[in-house]
């Protein structure tokens, strides 16, 4: 996921857990890098599934029922990639054996904002989204 790459307010847990298996997969490809095994980490941004609905949401950002509703609503726009999309991006770094594979432009950018502006790069993503 791209939570590997930035951490949302409310997503601490499963920003934590991507940038974790970022770091494991990063670690075993070095480890695995004189042997015949290859290792790739998949960074997709806004896929077009319910993720977002089946979210939990940390409970410290004290938000009624309508202002959840309005938050998912306005993160499902930003879901630009088709699962089929996803699917043969992923088919392709695989083939061409790229150790991280980002899916969407939305990735794209994502990867690129946050190395750019590493402590700044919420800000920056708030004013792009709006």
């Amino acid at each position: 996921s791209v939570f590997g790459f930035i951490a949302p307010p409310g997503q601490s847990a499963y920003s934590a857990a991507k940038f974790a298996v970022r770091g494991f997969t990063e670690c075993l490809r070095h480890e695995l890098a004189k042997t015949s095994v290859r290792v790739a980490c998949v960074h997709p941004g806004g896929i077009q599934t319910n993720i977002a609905r089946a979210a939990r949401i940390s409970a410290q950002l004290e938000l009624s029922s309508a202002e959840q509703e309005k938050s998912l609503e306005q993160m499902e726009k930003l879901f630009i990639t088709s699962p089929e999309n996803a699917a043969a991006r992923i088919a392709l770094g695989i083939e061409r054996n790229q150790p991280r594979i980002l899916v969407g432009k939305d990735a794209t950018a994502i990867d690129w904002i946050s190395r750019f502006f590493p402590t700044t790069y919420m800000k920056i993503l708030e004013r792009l989204v709006g």
